[in-house]
C-alpha cells in the first residue's frame, strides 16, 4: 500500500491508484448547475454557483486552520477551481440560460405563428427518419438544422434577440448545408423541448429563401466526406453505407435495418464518432511519428494537428467536442512533459464544454461519452490488472475489461433515457473490438488519399471491407438473440434502479456479500414484476367502444358499432399481422368501412389484413394522393376485393347503428405531387370525430402544426372525451389545439423503441397538465375505451405477443 504524505501534490484526493480527482468537484458543479438550470430554472444555476463559492471558502478556511506542512494541500487547488467555476456558473452561465428561457420567441412559438428567421448554421444537418416514407436513402424525409439566430420576424414584428433555434426542413434542399452558412427561411413556429437552450422550432416547408457561402475549410471537409462516400461504393450496399458512419459519423446512406441492429446490439456508439475514434487516429499518428524518430513534443504537436483536422472533418457533435477537448488536454500535458491521469483531462473537458455550450449537459450522447470514459479510466485498469495477476494474458484481460466497464458505466443512463437495456452489448462489443481500430485507420487513410489517388483509396476501402462486414454480422447475430433487448422503466427511477444493479455487479466482483445482495434483488424483481406480466384481464372487455391496437410504429383504431362483430377501422398500421391479430382478438367479422387518414405506410401497410376472413364494405381516403406508390397499392387492394374506394372531405357524416363519424378536416386540399414532403402529407390527414356509446373520440391522423392551426382558425368544435394524439405524440402539436379538445383520455399509438423520439415529453406534459389520462400502445398494448356506468374508462390488454 502506498503511504500518502503531505508532500504529495494531491494528498487525500490522489489515491494509491494514481488518479487525480482535483478537477472532479468543479466538473460536478458545472454539470449539476447547468442541468438544474435547464430542467428547472436559471435561478437554480445561480444557487449552485454560490454554493460552489461557499464550499471553496470553507476549504480555504479549513486550510488556514491547519497550516502544518504535513497537511495535504489538495484543498487549495480544489478551492481555486471551485472559485473560478462558481463565478462563471453564477454569472455567465446563469445569464445564458436565463436569456434562453426568457427569449421573446418562446411566447410566439407557444401560439404557433409563422416566422421569417435568419441565422448561421451551427452544426451539420441531422437526418430524421420517418416511418412510412419510401424512396430516400435510409428512409430520411427531413433534416434537423441547428441555427444560431440573428433575427426573426413574426407577424411583421422583428425579434432581434440572439438564440439557438432548430429548423425541421425538407431533406433535399437542406441536407447539403454546412456549418457557418448564413440562411434565411420561413415556416411555422413550435415550442422547443424542455431542458435545452433551443428557444423555438421552425417547421420549414420549402428551400432556404437565401443562403450564404460556407467557410472554405468546411467546404474542404464536406468534399472529403463526399469522396469517402464515393470510394465506399465499391463495397456491397450495407458495408458501403456503414463505413462512412464508422469513420466520420455520416449515416446518410446507412440502411435502416443495419442501424436498428447496431442499436439493439449496443453497438450504435460505433457510428457516433467519439473518443475511441480520436484515440485511434491520434494513437496511430503518435506511433508513426515516433517510428520516424520524432521527439515526444514534436509527435504530440503532429497528433494535435491531426486531432484538429479530424474534428473539423467529422463536425461539431457533442461527443466529438468532448473527446477533442480531452485529447487536446492530454496532448498538451505530453508536450509539457507531464503524464497526468486521464481523469483531470475528463474533468477539464466537462467544465470547458458545458460552459461553452450548456445544451450539452442534457444530451444523451454527451452523458454516455463522459460515463464511458470514466468507466474506462476508473474500472477497466484495475479489472485488467486483477485478471493479469490471475495469469490471464494482458491483451486478453484488457479486451475483456474494457467492454464490460463501458457497459456497466453507460447501462444506467441508457436504461433511464431509452427505457431498455441491451443484454448482449458487452459480448457484441468484445467481438467487434479487434476490427474497429484497423477499419478506422484504413478509412481515415482512404479519406486522405481519395483526392490524390482515387484508385488507391478504393483499394484501402476494399481491404477494410471484411472488417466492416464482420461488424454487421456481429450486430445482426447479437440483435437476433431472443431477449437481446430487455425493457426497463424509463426516467429517473429506472436509471437509479439500473445504477444500483450496476453498483451491485461491480461490488459482486470482489465481495461475497454483494453477490448475495444481487441474488436477493433479482429474486425480488422476479417476484414483483413477473406476476404483473402474466396476469392480464380478459379480452375483449365487455362494453368496449374503441380500441387502439398495438400495431407498432403506426396507427390502427377499431370503432365498435352496436351490432356484435361489426366495427369501423381507422388506419391499419405498417404491417398486416398486428392489425389482423387485433381484429381477431376483438372477434370482428364485418367491417362496414376502412378509413385511411393519409397514405403513409404506417397507416396503410396493414390494409390487406382487414380483408382476411372478413367482409369489408368500402375503403375511404382523404384528398391526398401521395406517395403515389401507396395510393396505387390502396386502389389495387380495393379493386382486387371489389369494394368501392371513396373520398371523404370536411363536412361529411357517416352513420351506423351505435356509431357516427363527422369529418372535420382537412380544411384544404394539398397539391398532389411526388415532391410533397412528409409534413405536407401529414397535414392532409383526415380528422374525424367519432360519436360512440362511451362518448366522443377525436381521431387526428398525423396532423401537424399547419393543419392544427387551420382547424383552430376555422373555429372547429374539437371537444372530445377521448383524443387519439396526433402523429404518435410528436412534439409538433400546438398546445392550444390539445387544449381545445379537453380530452379526459389521450391515446398514443406508438412503436416500442422507435427512432423518432415519439412520444415527445413536451406533448406528454401538455396533455397531463390539461388533466388527460395518457396511455401508450408501446407500453400498454391494445387499449380499449369502455363505458363504465355513467363514466368512461380504459382497459389495457398488455403488450401483444
Amino acid at each position: 500500500m502506498t503511504r500518502l504524505t503531505g508532500t504529495e501534490p494531491c494528498g487525500e484526493l490522489r489515491r494509491a491508484s494514481g488518479h487525480d480527482f482535483r478537477l472532479v468537484p468543479a466538473a460536478i458543479l458545472v454539470w449539476t448547475a447547468t442541468l438544474l438550470g435547464l430542467l428547472w430554472h436559471w435561478v437554480a444555476t445561480v444557487v449552485c454557483g454560490v454554493l460552489g463559492l461557499v464550499a471553496a471558502c470553507a476549504l480555504i478556511r479549513r486550510r488556514r486552520r491547519r497550516p502544518s506542512t504535513r497537511d495535504p494541500d489538495w484543498r487549495l487547488p480544489v478551492a481555486g477551481t471551485l472559485i473560478v467555476c462558481g463565478v462563471l456558473v453564477a454569472s455567465a452561465l446563469a445569464f445564458r440560460i436565463a436569456q434562453a428561457q426568457q427569449h421573446p420567441l418562446r411566447e410566439h412559438a407557444q401560439r404557433g405563428g409563422e416566422a421569417l428567421v435568419s441565422g448561421t448554421v451551427a452544426e451539420r444537418p441531422r437526418l430524421v427518419r420517418a416511418a412510412g416514407y419510401a424512396g430516400r436513402p435510409g428512409g430520411a424525409q427531413s433534416v434537423v438544422v441547428p441555427v444560431d439566430l440573428t433575427e426573426a420576424v413574426v407577424g411583421g414584428i422583428p425579434v432581434r434577440s440572439a438564440g439557438r433555434i432548430l429548423l425541421i426542413a425538407p431533406f433535399e434542399e437542406w441536407s447539403r448545408l454546412l456549418p457557418g452558412q448564413d440562411v434565411t427561411a420561413s415556416g411555422g413556429l413550435a415550442p422547443s423541448r424542455g431542458g435545452e437552450l433551443t428557444v423555438a422550432v421552425t417547421y420549414v416547408r420549402g428551400p432556404p429563401e437565401s443562403k450564404g457561402p460556407a467557410p472554405g475549410w468546411q467546404r474542404v471537409a464536406e468534399s472529403l466526406r463526399a469522396e469517402l462516400r464515393t470510394v465506399s461504393s465499391v463495397l456491397p450496399a450495407e458495408p458501403a453505407g456503414l463505413l462512412p458512419g464508422l469513420i466520420v459519423g455520416d449515416t446518410s446512406g446507412l440502411p435502416e435495418r443495419v442501424e436498428e441492429e447496431f442499436l439493439d446490439a449496443g453497438m450504435s456508439h460505433l457510428v457516433a464518432v467519439s473518443g475511441s475514434n480520436l484515440a485511434i487516429v491520434c494513437g496511430a499518428v503518435l506511433l508513426t511519428a515516433r517510428a520516424l524518430r520524432c521527439g515526444p513534443r514534436t509527435a504530440a504537436a503532429i497528433a494535435g494537428v491531426a486531432l484538429i483536422g479530424f474534428v473539423v472533418l467529422v463536425g461539431y457533435e457533442p461527443s466529438v467536442l468532448r473527446a477533442g477537448v480531452m485529447g487536446a488536454v492530454g496532448l498538451l500535458a505530453l508536450m509539457l512533459g507531464r503524464r497526468g491521469s486521464a481523469l483531470p483531462a475528463l474533468g477539464a473537458a466537462v467544465c470547458v464544454l458545458v460552459l461553452y455550450d450548456p445544451a450539452m449537459a442534457t444530451t444523451m450522447g454527451f452523458a454516455l461519452s463522459v460515463a464511458a470514459t470514466a468507466g474506462l479510466v476508473l474500472l477497466a485498469p484495475p479489472w485488467s490488472d486483477a485478471m493479469h495477476r490471475r495469469k490471464v494474458p494482458i491483451g486478453v484481460a484488457q479486451a475483456l475489461a474494457v467492454p464490460v466497464a463501458a457497459f456497466l458505466a453507460t447501462a444506467p443512463l441508457i436504461a433511464g433515457m431509452a427505457g431498455e437495456v441491451s443484454l448482449v452489448s458487452a459480448v457484441a462489443n468484445l467481438l467487434a473490438a479487434p476490427v474497429v481500430a484497423p477499419v478506422t485507420v484504413l478509412g481515415v487513410l482512404a479519406v486522405v488519399l481519395a483526392p490524390l489517388w482515387h484508385g488507391g483509396a478504393e483499394l484501402l476501402v476494399q481491404v477494410a471491407g471484411p472488417g466492416v462486414g464482420w461488424l454487421i454480422l456481429v450486430a445482426r447475430e447479437a440483435a437476433s438473440v431472443p431477449g437481446a433487448v430487455m425493457p426497463w422503466p424509463a426516467g429517473w427511477w429506472g436509471g437509479l434502479f439500473a445504477l444500483g444493479i450496476a453498483a451491485l455487479l461491480v461490488l459482486a466482483i470482489r465481495f461475497r456479500a454483494a453477490r448475495m445482495g444481487l441474488a436477493l434483488t433479482l429474486t425480488g424483481v422476479l417476484i414483483v414484476f413477473v406476476p404483473v406480466q402474466v396476469v392480464t384481464p380478459g379480452w375483449p372487455p365487455p362494453g368496449w367502444t374503441a380500441v387502439a391496437c398495438d400495431v407498432g410504429q403506426g396507427d390502427g383504431v377499431v370503432l365498435a358499432t352496436s351490432q356484435p362483430g361489426r366495427a369501423v377501422v381507422v388506419d391499419t398500421g405498417p404491417d398486416p399481422a398486428p392489425l389482423g391479430d387485433c381484429l381477431d382478438r376483438l372477434d370482428i367479422e364485418r367491417v362496414p368501412m376502412v378509413v385511411l387518414s393519409h397514405l403513409h405506410a404506417d397507416h396503410v401497410g396493414g390494409l390487406s389484413s382487414v380483408f382476411d376472413a372478413r367482409s369489408v364494405g368500402a375503403v375511404a381516403v382523404g384528398p391526398g394522393r401521395t406517395p403515389s406508390w401507396a395510393w396505387r397499392r390502396v386502389a389495387a387492394e380495393a379493386a382486387r376485393h371489389g369494394v368501392p374506394l371513396l373520398e371523404l372531405k370536411a363536412g361529411d357524416r357517416l352513420t351506423w347503428p351505435g356509431l357516427r363519424l363527422d369529418v372535420l378536416g382537412p380544411r384544404y386540399s394539398p397539391a398532389s405531387s411526388e415532391d410533397d414532403d412528409g409534413s405536407t402529407i401529414n397535414n392532409a390527414s383526415l380528422v374525424v370525430k367519432a360519436h360512440t356509446g362511451a362518448g366522443r373520440v377525436l381521431l387526428t391522423g398525423d396532423v401537424e402544426l399547419l393543419a392544427q392551426g387551420d382547424l383552430l382558425d376555422a373555429g372547429t368544435d374539437l371537444r372530445a372525451e377521448v383524443l387519439k394524439v396526433p402523429h404518435h405524440g410528436s412534439r409538433y402539436s400546438l398546445p392550444p389545439f390539445l387544449g381545445a379538445v379537453r380530452a379526459r383520455i389521450a391515446l398514443i399509438s406508438v412503436g416500442a423503441d422507435n427512432n423518432y423520439g415519439h412520444p415527445s415529453p413536451v406533448t406528454m406534459r401538455t396533455l397531463t397538465s390539461g388533466g388527460a389520462l395518457v396511455t401508450r400502445t408501446d407500453t400498454a398494448g391494445d387499449v380499449a375505451v369502455v363505458k363504465d356506468g355513467h363514466d368512461i374508462a380504459i382497459v389495457r390488454r398488455g403488450r401483444s405477443p
